[in-house]
């Protein structure tokens, strides 16, 4: 089987993620796409274990997506490659790298909730790699549906112009179906799923679907030269018009498209994939790649030099799966190429077309392309594999830092070496895991972004390499920062020990980064005149500063949220060097930190607790207890949702508790919301 796509063809594929918060249903809409298209014959159900995308026993036993699987269908002529996303903000990571190689997203929304905070997160995530989107209100058949309170908190929370294309045709248990605004026609589907049936819009919808109609030709209108001008002489916008002006909004981000449905059902998923097609762009409508360093740019042409993107790595029983997406060029099985990032060449043993965990062998494939690849010992995510005559390096995924810490260690003795392997393995595949040692105890750390990314990992690294593991309690990964900093800080580097000895001489300025406490990074200036100190010191210098953050004066956790000016310096014509300066810039940052007034930073979260209105006093005590800051409480029916700041730490084990303090009936989410200051009490841990 040959995968051989022209630069025309390339207009036919569709890369897209599907995105959501934890239960919106995106799983369910990933497996009725696959069923309705063709490419599996029979439909999965989350509950019932039998999904395509949620293949891994882990991700079967708990009824939630833990790892980004890829899989293809064909839809209208066009192949879709589409990648199943986490919901749940723990592998958030994973939604990040799968971003980072996708050309659209459909962000799916409960009808009932409308925006949670993870459907949030991934919002500003694709925001910020400049993924188009179209959103999918998902639930329409549930009691309390309402289409136009989810697009209020679409428009209100996230900030796009949504332009809904549908009005639905019944209500929570009486939908039936949805009315297309664009071609003005009725879409239903009968109770058992079947096929869809077009018709004419209902007599008694007809007032409220012209309505509808004319505020989504204004709002296209407003902002899209050809549609504005159709709109203008004729004073409204043919079907083709609205559509092709919709495209465009979409790709460039001035619109959302909203469509609706009930995925669990089989209604709406037809007019989803069509939007897909007709919004979302192809590969050659994404703009040219740029090297890192503004070396070359690469089109989506089959026929330039290869370039492509690691952005997951998987370790099979049968050997190492590296996946890509290719931005340019074409990649045959055998052909070497070079891993830009770690600077080897490496050969590509066999090239896979990726369904979920089935693959199907091909000769190749080339730009646009999302494929697997196997016999690439090194490329790890993020890495960039180009063609060896014609290098070019790729923005990588951003990874986030770990924010939890657990200790562990083989019950065994004899599995020590085996353990160390399999953290080693678990680390390449998620670069979101830290290994490390800790210097005090001797203890390994494994570090990642919440209690239950931690558990799945070591959850699997007993189940697949068959290792007990003893796991001790989580701790949160403190940082410190600087209240109160110190200027005219002199730091002179002296050592003479036979032969040229090493000299530097730095004098400091330390600030808080923007005076508020919580703030994050680093940032190095130099104010130095008259070339007092070399350019290339001052690099040894920043460099230094950097090494010296790894462990702060309070209790050795990394210093963030520092302002650092080099406004002197001297040197000696012999003994300095760029070595001198780098150990004089380490050792001067570490002073002049002891001699600032420091705070120590804890991570905190923004927790979503939803419970029965009888339950919310038990709530509120209890999150007053855990040092929470409630910042907003709202009536849903018999419900309330109640949203709090809580120090990570104080979330640990928090799910138990919630179930006794509403009779099992609570439910709650997390988010990452940054850092604040921890109380004195923390410094010790």
């Amino acid at each position: 089987m040959r995968s051989h796509l022209t630069r025309q063809s390339l207009a036919l594929v569709r890369n897209l993620g599907i995105l959501a918060h934890v239960d919106a249903g995106k799983t369910t809409v990933t497996e009725r796409v696959l069923f309705l298209t063709g490419a599996v014959h029979k439909r999965g159900e989350v509950h019932d274990g039998t999904t395509v995308t949620d293949y891994d026993p882990q991700e079967r036993a708990r009824g939630i997506t833990i790892f980004a699987a890829a899989v293809s269908c064909r839809w209208d002529g066009h192949r879709v490659n589409l990648i199943d996303t986490p919901g749940h903000v723990d592998f958030s990571a994973e939604v990040e790298r799968s971003l980072r190689v996708l050309d659209g997203a459909v962000a799916v929304f409960d009808a009932v909730a409308g925006v949670e905070p993870q459907s949030e997160s991934v919002w500003r995530l694709a925001d910020r790699y400049g993924v188009p989107r179209v959103a999918f209100v998902n639930k329409m058949d549930r009691a309390g549906a309402d289409l136009d309170a989810a697009v209020d908190s679409i428009r209100e929370r996230l900030h796009p112009v949504p332009a809904v294309v549908q009005l639905p045709i019944g209500s929570e248990g009486a939908f039936t179906g949805v009315v297309d605004l664009v071609g003005m026609r009725a879409l239903t589907w009968t109770d058992g799923g079947g096929e869809m049936v077009v018709s004419e819009v209902p007599a008694e919808l007809r007032d409220e679907v012209v309505r509808r109609r004319r505020v989504l030709e204004e709002t296209v209108a407003e902002r899209h030269a050809a549609a504005l001008e159709e709109f203008v002489d004729r004073s409204r916008l043919s079907a083709e018009t609205l559509r092709a002006a919709l495209r465009d909004l979409t790709a460039s981000g001035d619109i959302v498209v909203v469509l609706c449905g009930a995925a669990y059902k089989n209604r709406g998923i037809e007019p989803l994939l069509d939007a897909v097609v007709a919004y979302l762009p192809s590969p050659l409508d994404r703009p040219a790649l740029t090297g890192v360093a503004g070396e070359g740019r690469r089109a989506a042409d089959p026929d330039q030099p290869l370039a492509a993107l690691v952005f997951k790595v998987q370790a099979t029983g049968t050997g190492r799966l590296t996946y890509v997406r290719l931005y340019s060029g074409t990649l045959s099985k055998g052909d070497a190429v070079l891993d830009v990032t770690g600077r080897r060449t490496e050969r590509v043993g066999r090239i896979l077309r990726v369904q979920a965990d089935r693959h199907t062998e091909v000769e190749q494939a080339v730009a646009g392309d999302i494929v697997a690849l196997v016999g690439l010992k090194g490329a790890g995510t993020g890495a960039t594999l180009s063609a060896p005559d014609a290098p070019i390096l790729l923005e990588a995924p951003v990874s986030a830092e770990p924010v939890v810490s657990v200790a562990v260690e083989a019950e065994r003795n004899a599995d020590t070496e085996r353990l160390a392997r399999a953290l080693a393995r678990a680390a390449e595949e998620d670069p979101s895991l830290v290994v490390r040692t800790d210097r005090e105890t001797g203890q390994t750390l494994l570090s990642g972004l919440g209690e239950l990314h931690l558990e799945v990992a070591i959850e699997k690294i007993r189940r697949d390499k068959g290792v007990a593991v003893a796991v001790g309690r989580p701790q949160v990964a403190y940082r410190e920062t600087v209240v109160r900093g110190v200027t005219g800080f002199v730091y002179r580097h002296v050592k003479q020990e036979g032969g040229s000895g090493q000299f530097a001489h730095v004098v400091l300025e330390v600030h808080a980064l923007t005076g508020h406490l919580g703030d994050t990074g680093f940032v190095f200036e130099s104010a130095v005149v008259g070339g007092r100190v070399p350019r290339e010191y001052v690099r040894a210098v920043e460099a230094g500063c950097r090494d010296a953050l790894a462990a702060g004066p309070l209790g050795g956790h990394p210093v963030t949220g520092l302002r650092v000016v080099l406004t002197d310096g001297a040197t000696h014509v012999k003994d300095s060097s760029e070595q001198a300066f780098r150990t004089a810039g380490k050792l001067a940052l570490r002073d002049a930190l002891r001699a600032s007034v420091m705070a120590l930073l804890e991570p905190v979260v923004e927790l979503t607790v939803t419970a029965p209105e009888d339950s919310v006093g038990a709530v509120l005590g209890d999150l007053a207890a855990r040092r929470g800051r409630v910042t907003d409480s709202t009536a849903r029916g018999a419900t309330v949702v109640v949203t709090a700041t809580v120090p990570l730490a104080e979330v640990f084990g928090y799910a138990t508790r919630l179930r006794s303090r509403t009779q099992g009936r609570g439910t709650f989410t997390t988010r990452a919301a940054g850092y604040a200051a921890a109380p004195a009490s923390a410094s010790a841990q």
